[in-house]
């Protein structure tokens, strides 16, 4: 891993740009009418828990102000006792010192074996402008998600699987879609991982708020938060912000699937907008629903089938073993806006690194036109584009085109003299070092 140098030009840039986006925030709040987006809210979500006030409405079918756990709004409350400036502050530089660790953490997992030159460390981060302008402009804590889980599997490789499930843990409370980590480590049988993924979920959502909140306030709150988030699913939509879930700014597995199966508005989160449909059936909510568990079944045994056995693993196939992972946790999660594809910044990562240094020339080329037809598809979430090729998923598609480039060269490891053929008996295994 690098460290920050102002003599590397790219990094000299990565510096100013941070100063921008941090200005970007703090500058309305300071001079201007105030910071909108999300940080007004954390604010006042920590002022709840210095408060000691509620977070969430009686009735869980009423509206949710705050649609996160409570100990995200627990972890926010010492800063927002001094103030909204040195709250927005201290998350635009966590923003940022999670935009560098993403990409050190990325290209020192690539499997590649290989040291990235600085422009060439700085291609997916190039790729990925617009999200993390996007994270920092609406103060998501996605990207700070996103370095949790690779420093997870980082520390997972390394042979400290408590501190890496406490950081899985940690992700899940914050922002509940990192738990289909969980299912993987199932399959992987790392049972120490999962009882103690499990046990520290029990820790930060019941035990940590606890003394802050009291044990029996934050149980109560914990249900409501539950029921009227993760419990609640109609045809109108599913959660709080219903508005949101069928229209083009939610590019899930779900969502777009039932756009496609439904006659549903994809102009709904705009009342001045017309409506637009791009139904190519007319399904009732039961069916369709039953459709996409059905599709979603495929694309998990399809990964179950192409991932290898324990015993055939390599740290370059763990890369785009968990690359894929990376790309179905973001579209699997019900609700998938703009921002969340910032976890593709490590899938394309590994492809990157795979078009840069793979000996094969025709395998070089090819990554490289499956990375060029990624950023065509990412591109088109730009203003300048009709919103109709987000409704149909362009960054949808954008992730199953990373996962078939994943894919096709997880299936066709190198071999000495330019061949394909699976990884040698005997490869390193996560949580076992080279050294064991």
């Amino acid at each position: 891993m690098r460290y920050p140098s102002l003599k590397a030009p790219s990094h000299l840039l990565f510096l100013v740009f941070c100063i921008g986006l941090i200005a970007d925030v703090l500058v309305p709040e300071i001079w201007g009418h105030g910071k909108t987006k999300d940080y007004p809210l954390w604010f006042w979500a920590g002022q709840q828990v210095l408060h000691g006030q509620s977070l969430y409405p009686v009735d869980p079918s009423g509206y949710f102000e705050f649609i996160y756990p409570p100990l995200p709004a627990v972890l926010l409350a010492p800063l927002a006792f001094f103030g909204k400036v040195p709250l927005y502050l201290f998350l635009c530089l966590l923003n940022a010192a999670a935009a560098w660790l993403v990409a050190q953490f990325s290209h020192a997992m690539a499997g590649s074996g290989r040291q990235p030159g600085l422009w060439l460390e700085a291609l997916p981060g190039c790729i990925m402008i617009t999200f993390v302008v996007d994270i920092f402009d609406l103060g998501q804590p996605n990207l700070l998600l996103l370095v949790m889980m690779l420093g997870g599997f980082w520390l997972l490789r390394g042979g400290r699987p408590w501190l890496a499930v406490g950081m899985f843990a940690l992700a899940t409370a914050i922002k509940v879609f990192p738990i289909a980590v969980l299912p993987y480590l199932v399959w992987r049988r790392r049972w120490g991982a999962v009882a103690g993924m499990t046990a520290f979920l029990v820790f930060f959502l019941l035990i940590l708020p606890a003394p802050f909140r009291g044990f029996q306030h934050n149980v109560a709150e914990l249900k409501t938060w539950y029921q009227g988030m993760i419990g609640t699913s109609s045809a109108e939509g599913f959660g709080q912000r219903a508005e949101q879930n069928w229209s083009s700014v939610n590019q899930s597995i779900i969502a777009v699937s039932h756009r496609l199966l439904r006659p549903l508005n994809y102009n709904q989160d705009d009342p001045h907008k017309p409506p637009r449909y791009m139904n190519l059936v007319d399904l009732d909510f039961a069916t369709a629903n039953w459709i996409v568990v059905a599709v979603c079944a495929l694309i998990g045994l399809g990964y179950i089938r192409l991932i290898p056995p324990a015993w055939l693993r390599t740290e370059k196939s763990d890369a785009e073993e968990i690359g894929i992972l990376f790309c179905l946790m973001t579209v699997a999660s019900p609700l998938a806006r703009e921002y969340y594809f910032v976890w593709l910044f490590f899938p394309i990562t590994v492809l990157v690194h795979r078009a840069a240094y793979d000996p094969r020339p025709k395998v070089r080329t090819g990554t490289w036109i499956v990375l060029a037809a990624v950023c065509v598809l990412l591109g088109f979430s730009l203003p300048m584009y009709p919103i109709a090729l987000q409704a149909y998923g362009n960054n949808l598609a954008a992730t199953f085109v990373l996962i078939a480039g994943l894919a096709w060269h997880l299936r066709s490891p190198l071999k000495q003299g330019g061949e394909a053929l699976p990884p040698a008996p005997g490869a390193l295994q996560p949580g076992v070092t080279s050294k064991q």
